[in-house]
């Protein structure tokens, strides 16, 4: 059985890889203008499309509430696999950034991609999480949604628990700027891709987008608040999933 759980991830590797490269020439077109860079944006959901059905990977997602394609949001998900990252194109179709590591700068071509089209932080770089938010609020600023994982990567040591405490980036420039927090479930992807094995067991990937948190009216003050609310919003949609009671 092992063996075949090694020969599907050689496969869906093979996969990932050949449909990027297969898209990248029109990655590199689109990334040279501003204005083309929803463009881009689109080929990043596109190669979701083509992946997950090459490599056999269902996708359900739970609608409580479909975003205004036309308004910016703060998108923010648990964060237990490798996968989630992937997998978001599918469920958001906001032209959004993603706020993620700069680690990912050193992968050839795809790191390019993503410095191009996402933000990069450096979360033990105090001058790089400055800058980070900088961006992140001009973004808003700019009507573009942004995406972010609060936990700042993949912490817990206890799935399906989230890792607290959650970082306060995405909820100050939430506040900042007015707009709502749109939290995000993603219920069983660290089972598809564990990060301790990294190695894909195929089956239905499951996430759920939620009502949004309002931000009007609401202060740095609140902040704890809003974090909290997040938080439980999360993890009371893992517990009853995974059928963990108090």
């Amino acid at each position: 059985m092992r063996i075949l759980i090694f020969l599907y991830t050689a496969w869906a590797a093979f996969w990932f890889v050949f449909l990027f490269l297969l898209l990248f020439p029109f990655f590199w077109i689109f990334l040279q203008k501003e204005e083309w860079k929803p463009k881009a944006h689109y080929l990043n959901r596109l190669w979701g499309k083509m992946l997950f059905p090459m490599i056999g990977i269902r996708v359900k997602i739970q609608y409580e509430f479909v975003p205004d394609k036309t308004k910016a949001y703060v998108f923010c998900a648990n964060h237990f696999s490798y996968f989630d990252i992937a997998a978001m194109g599918l469920i958001i179709k906001n032209y959004y950034a993603f706020v993620g590591k700069s680690d990912v700068k050193r992968i050839p071509l795809l790191g390019y991609m993503f410095a191009k089209l996402h933000i990069q932080v450096d979360r033990a770089d105090k001058d790089s999480r400055a800058k980070s938010m900088t961006r992140s609020i001009r973004t808003l600023i700019n009507g573009r949604s942004i995406m972010i994982f609060p936990e700042g990567g993949i912490k817990s040591k206890n799935f399906p628990q989230m890792f607290k405490p959650l970082k306060d980036g995405a909820f100050v420039m939430a506040i900042q700027q007015q707009v709502p927090i749109v939290p995000i479930t993603y219920l069983n992807n660290y089972k598809i891709l564990h990060d301790d094995e990294l190695v894909l067991h195929p089956q239905t990937m499951r996430a759920i987008v939620h009502e949004p948190i309002e931000t009007v009216g609401m202060s740095q003050a609140d902040l704890e608040d809003l974090k909290e609310k997040t938080f439980q919003v999360i993890q009371t949609a893992l517990n009853k999933y995974h059928g963990i009671t108090d």
